[in-house]
């Protein structure tokens, strides 16, 4: 028996309450780390992020009118549209900063590779659903080759990426990929398969680095491994490499337990490089201290804790891949942008979701909670679950 409630009565105010709260947080920290710019006025960067979350929000609810299960009929078209636009970027885009990222189409200028990883959601999510479904009880040999198809679809938009260079996007889809992977369940042999095959591509590269340079230099740019070098030993070149993380080091370490206050910052009002976007975090523990960070890490735990959720009671294996992908994809980002800024991870110019500056890639943060909630609106239950 199903209880009555109509669609929108079933949306997740619990969830937009968090997607309001960080808004809210990324103001404040954008406003602290931009109001010094000399190159734009003092509320450039903090106007400019109210208009994206608008736009966001208005995105995000336009895509609770159409049901999710929708997307399952257009996936491959969206993915096909995907990677043309990273063709299009590859061959027309322009170059800012030593990456090619970036495109303009009709007066909009934007990153085709943010929205690829909700294209390649709803394409891995269609793939496994078609599959699973000729399948209910796989062997190895299929889960295999169902981690083959996958990783198919992965590959093209991977190195389109990571040619630009970005890195960092192209490690976000290998997320997305494992994350999917594991929820549908594949063997754990594949799973070690998978795992083992890492280690030998990790081996042979180091292998490499010291047998033949010139070989390892053509599969990782030096751009790339003078972050590597900045990464493990950032203080052997504290004016080069190291720079950005040493000054995010000391920001994060000087705020201590409470923070030196709102606008109150000194490295990270000017020393940091990206401050604003990439090391955004960096901001706030400097600024609000070992509270203030631990406390926006709580409230991204709650924010994946209600995905999780999410994904446990659809009924629908769609829905639920949809969500587990959008998971993967959020865990790894957050993950990866705060170990950046404290030494854990190599920097790799992955935004703060929510929090970072930035327009394509919060609204593919907000497309993506407009889809979890799509899910939710439409998932029926039942009075004895």
């Amino acid at each position: 028996m199903t209880t009555e409630k109509s669609i929108w009565q079933r949306l997740d105010y619990g969830l937009l309450f968090l997607i309001f709260i960080l808004s809210l947080g990324s103001f404040i920290a954008i406003y602290s780390a931009t109001n010094v710019s000399e190159e734009y006025g003092t509320y450039d960067y903090l106007i400019r992020q109210m208009i994206w979350y608008a736009a966001g929000f208005a995105v995000m609810f336009s895509i609770l009118v159409i049901d999710y299960r929708q997307l399952k009929h257009l996936s491959i078209p969206i993915y096909i549209a995907g990677v043309l636009l990273l063709v299009l970027v590859m061959l027309f885009g322009e170059e800012q900063k030593g990456a090619q990222r970036w495109i303009t189409i009709l007066g909009f200028n934007f990153q085709p590779s943010e929205f690829m990883k909700i294209f390649l959601i709803i394409a891995i999510a269609h793939l496994l659903v078609r599959e699973q479904s000729k399948l209910p009880k796989p062997t190895f040999k299929q889960d295999l080759w169902l981690t083959i198809k996958t990783g198919l679809v992965v590959i093209v938009p991977f190195f389109l990426i990571l040619r630009q260079p970005d890195l960092g996007t192209s490690l976000v889809l290998l997320a997305i990929m494992g994350t999917m992977l594991l929820v549908a369940g594949i063997s754990w042999r594949v799973i070690l398969l998978m795992v083992a095959a890492f280690i030998a591509l990790v081996t042979g590269l180091v292998f490499l680095y010291f047998v033949n340079f010139d070989l390892f230099s053509k599969i990782i740019a030096t751009h790339q491994l003078n972050r590597i070098y900045g990464w493990l030993d950032p203080f052997s070149s504290p004016g080069e490499f190291g720079y950005q993380l040493i000054q995010s080091l000391m920001a994060i370490g000087s705020g201590q337990l409470m923070g030196t206050g709102f606008n109150q910052g000194v490295q990270s009002r000017g020393y940091i490089p990206e401050v604003h976007t990439d090391f955004i975090f960096a901001v706030i523990g400097e600024e609000f201290g070992f509270v203030g960070a631990s406390i926006l890490i709580a409230i991204y735990f709650i924010l994946i804790y209600r995905l999780v959720q999410i994904a446990l009671t659809c009924n629908d294996m769609f829905g639920s891949y949809l969500v587990a992908g959008i998971i993967g994809m959020l865990v790894f980002q957050v993950f990866q942008n705060i170990g950046m800024t404290i030494g854990l991870m190599p920097i790799t110019g992955l935004a703060l979701p929510f929090i970072s500056y930035g327009g394509s890639a919060l609204l593919t943060n907000m497309i993506a909670m407009g889809i979890v909630l799509n899910v939710h609106m439409r998932t029926k239950t039942y009075m004895f679950d």
